[in-house]
């Protein structure tokens, strides 16, 4: 109870929920992109569970902090360089979501339109890759959630607030995102701009996000300012 009283367990709590949530930002586009993947009737199901998962991969990193410590240690030495099993968990993520936004984009291009997957297998499938990238996209967010304070019940607090919250969200981004086909591709771009990111950083090459966010928030401002612009074009064109 005297830890509630405190100031800077608010503080923390305030801090580590808007940074769940700016964190993932990525996590959101990638769910919605691959519960797309699905017949309409399964879609939200599938955003649901994979962003549960979400939450419950947290929360089992946080309470596995000398895991987490282990994962930081070096682990192995190529062409002498250091990698711990976090850099290696980066790398392979990062190549993931860009194999699969490349494939995705292609399919699109070149007007792939398969109906979608259904069944069981199809969407247990859907949720286990957004479950298995949910793991590179949570890595940094708890570590540095870990780094902020040493309350646990601060750190699962704001990782359940975030994940309810990102929950509300999802499916009005997925409602925007199938309503204009060029938003998903702009979406599929981001996506493997992040996998670039995560796959440099694995390197040890760290590329500050603030700059990919800004990237991607510009983008998509000007994307929207050009689906304006073209439903007005075509509203003038059949009067």
């Amino acid at each position: 109870m005297e830890t509630l009283l405190r100031p800077e367990t608010w503080i923390a709590l305030i801090t580590l929920t808007a940074l769940e949530i700016v964190l993932g930002i990525d996590n959101i586009i990638f769910l919605v992109v691959m519960a797309a993947r699905l017949p309409e009737r399964q879609r939200a199901r599938a955003r649901t569970l994979g962003l549960a998962g979400a939450m419950i991969t947290r929360i089992l990193l946080l309470l596995s902090i000398a895991l987490l410590a282990r994962l930081t240690a070096p682990l192995l030495v190529l062409f002498g360089s250091e990698f711990s099993g976090r850099d290696l968990v980066l790398i392979a993520g990062g190549i993931f979501l860009i194999a699969k936004s490349t494939l995705e984009i292609h399919a699109q291009t070149e007007g792939e339109n398969t109906p979608p997957p259904a069944g069981a297998s199809a969407f247990a499938a859907v949720v286990l890759q957004i479950a298995v990238i949910d793991i590179v996209f949570s890595l940094d967010s708890v570590i540095t959630a870990v780094g902020m304070t040493k309350v646990i019940g601060v750190m699962v607090a704001a990782i359940v607030i975030a994940i309810v919250i990102m929950m509300l969200f999802a499916g009005a981004v997925s409602r925007f995102v199938e309503a204009n086909p060029t938003i998903k591709t702009l979406a599929l771009a981001f996506l493997i701009l992040i996998g670039a990111a995560l796959v440099g950083e694995g390197f040890g090459t760290e590329l500050d996000k603030g700059y990919i966010y800004f990237a991607m928030a510009f983008s998509t401002a000007v994307e929207v300012l050009n689906t304006r612009l073209r439903k007005k074009r075509a509203g003038s064109h059949a009067q």
